[in-house]
């Protein structure tokens, strides 16, 4: 059984599933967010899998003390994702902005440019 916090979950769907283009899905049977059918956002583990531009990534993991790589199932270091680790659900809320980064990435990557504010 996948193991991730459900209050991460309900923090997530209130901040995330409000936005255009946004869907949930599952990604390796934990809860996931989609744009343009592409995965940019995961619940994992104790935190919060994250992919975005690669200079954002680095800056994050270099800067921010709660994000470290993302590697789930022991995977190697991936250089667009990082993981948030944070221990109250509502601290991820101060996060949107890099939430929309990881969307706007994933869509532009997609070939599906610039989502409407």
């Amino acid at each position: 059984m996948a193991n991730f916090n459900p209050e991460h979950k309900a923090v997530l769907d209130d901040l995330l599933l409000a936005l255009p283009l946004v869907q949930p899905g599952k990604m390796f049977g934990f809860p996931a967010y989609y744009v343009g059918g592409k995965l940019c956002i995961c619940l994992y583990e104790e935190g919060v899998g994250i992919k975005l531009p690669e200079e954002m990534a680095q800056k994050l993991l270099a800067q921010d003390e709660h994000a470290i790589p993302f590697r789930p199932m022991g995977k190697p270091k991936m250089r667009e994702w990082v993981q948030i680790n944070l221990v109250k659900s509502d601290d991820y809320r101060q996060y949107l902005g890099v939430f929309e980064e990881s969307i706007q990435h994933v869509l532009t990557a997609a070939g599906q440019g610039k989502t409407k504010r």
